[in-house]
């Protein structure tokens, strides 16, 4: 759709609906999506690197202990889980086994934390790179757990991300500033950016594995995986001591009350608009506004925190955001030309949601349009 044409159907939903109508437009909607997200992840972003690499107070204590951020996050999330199955009146019994959810969410907490930490060894742009690579343990998870095969496309960006990271890694300085500059802390931050890979890969893959089968409403997921995240966390805190030296930092710094909170509900809004997102518009969409966010979000932290980035470290960063959108982009035309081909059905009650995702690992499968069985269909049974 061109911009004019864009235009058009704005003006003209506004005229036939007024501002109900205005809202209801799809380009509307889009553009709530691209801020939504981007902002909100944006401020994440920067929230978590002040939180972790930035002193609070005149004696310049900084903030230590990363589960604690990770108890505040799952909280909000579990608290927010619970208002929409509320307001929307849906069924808040667990679907899938407590252990199921329990194996999910200990990977997550560690991923969490992993990413958390490395922010105190490594610079911020460094992590974010890092991040990008998520698709490689996917693929190895999948290919181990799931059995997947992947095509030869996949296989090249993959390899372009790899480069890229390695050439970023090369190419200049990876150590935070604020650590102390050696090659244990690097190769530190870079085992933990390693460990928030291979978990974070894991946890995407693995609750594939586990809730594949289950009818399970995305907040119904939402609620358990945070709850027993926050459980796991909890238990973390209490068994280290470090509970007690959180709020004691909190109590003598309460500005960082501030912006632990903000970091939560940043990080839930995120997920919220995210799942709007997937269920309205596809991955395609989500992939593309990820991707540009992640970009962003480097650009301003190098901005606001001042990370000089060499001119081979900038080149390995277009090397791999142009093979993040080569993929996403790639995405959106091998579903066209699988619709051109599917026959289209009589009965379409999820029309335009989730649309080609059920090969998409990067996909919760609780967002996922439930597939009903044949045998079911016939009798009715959906």
């Amino acid at each position: 759709m061109s911009l004019a044409e864009t235009y058009q159907s704005v003006v003209l939903a506004h005229k036939e609906g007024g501002m109900k109508g205005l809202l209801q437009a799809t380009p509307v909607r889009v553009a709530g999506c691209v801020f939504g997200i981007v902002g909100s992840l944006i401020m994440y972003g920067i929230l978590q690197e002040r939180i972790m690499t930035q002193p609070y107070g005149q004696d310049g204590e900084r903030f230590q202990y990363s589960v604690f951020l990770v108890l505040n996050n799952r909280s909000v999330s579990m608290l927010c889980a619970v208002l929409v199955l509320r307001l929307k009146s849906l069924p808040s019994s667990p679907v899938a086994k407590i252990w199921e959810y329990c194996a999910v969410s200990l990977s997550n907490v560690v991923a969490t934390s992993c990413q958390y930490e490395a922010l105190k060894y490594v610079s911020f742009p460094v992590q974010t790179l890092g991040k990008c690579a998520k698709m490689i343990p996917v693929m190895i998870w999948g290919s181990l757990i799931n059995k997947r095969k992947y095509t030869p496309k996949k296989y090249g960006v993959a390899a372009a991300v790899t480069l890229g990271t390695t050439a970023f890694g090369l190419g200049g300085s990876i150590t935070s500033k604020h650590a102390k500059k050696s090659a244990d802390t690097s190769t530190y931050g870079i085992l933990l950016m390693l460990g928030y890979l291979g978990f974070d890969g894991f946890t995407s893959t693995f609750q594939d594995k586990l809730f594949k089968g289950y009818q399970m409403e995305t907040y119904n997921q939402m609620l358990y995986v945070n709850m027993c995240s926050a459980a796991l966390s909890l238990f973390g805190l209490v068994t280290s001591g470090a509970l007690s030296a959180s709020i004691e930092f909190v109590s003598r710094h309460p500005e960082s009350l501030f912006d632990m909170t903000a970091l939560s509900i940043c990080a839930t809004c995120g997920q919220l608009i995210i799942l709007y997102t997937i269920r309205e518009f596809g991955a395609l969409l989500f992939a593309t506004i990820m991707t540009t966010r992640q970009f962003l979000s480097i650009l301003l932290s190098c901005l606001i925190f001042v990370h000089p980035l060499t001119f081979t470290q900038w080149g390995a960063t277009f090397v791999i955001f142009g093979a993040l959108y080569v993929e996403a982009f790639g995405k959106g035309e091998e579903k066209k030309e699988d619709k051109k081909h599917a026959v289209k059905a009589e009965v379409e009650p999820l029309k335009s949601v989730e649309e080609g995702m059920k090969d998409d690992e990067d996909i919760l499968p609780a967002m996922r349009a439930p597939i009903p069985d044949e045998d079911k269909q016939k009798k009715g049974i959906w």
